[in-house]
């Protein structure tokens, strides 16, 4: 299978499928979901009600991505995601994807909030 259309399929997966994953990474590692919510509310512009909207909707990323607005600084996130370097990929759908996963990362991972959102 070709990248483009591995692409494909990640960007028709539900949001929904995908966030609880999220949830239990952080939680496993003592942070909590509110936190959750402020690393993507931060990345994307959404709130409390439009992250379970999108969840419930099982809103594609793609669709996801499109409906976002998406936070001026997100560039300053880089880093190694899937043994990949953020900051290097082309694609832009896959570049705002692999922030979401990377901020997500530094959250389980115990990183300071004011540096995960790179204030």
């Amino acid at each position: 299978m070709d990248t483009s259309t591995r692409n494909e399929r990640v960007y028709r997966m539900p949001f929904g499928s995908v966030y609880p994953h999220y949830v239990n990474k952080v939680e496993r590692k003592g942070r909590t979901v509110a936190e959750l919510h402020q690393v993507i509310s931060w990345l994307t512009g959404f709130d409390d009600d439009d992250i379970a909207r999108l969840v419930a909707e099982e809103t594609s990323f793609e669709q996801f991505f499109e409906e976002a607005t998406l936070n001026p600084n997100a560039s300053l996130i880089t880093g190694v995601v899937c043994g990949v370097r953020v900051q290097d990929i082309e694609e832009p759908l896959m570049r705002k994807l692999r922030y979401m996963d990377k901020l997500v990362d530094e959250l389980a991972k115990g990183k300071a909030m004011e540096k995960i959102l790179r204030s």
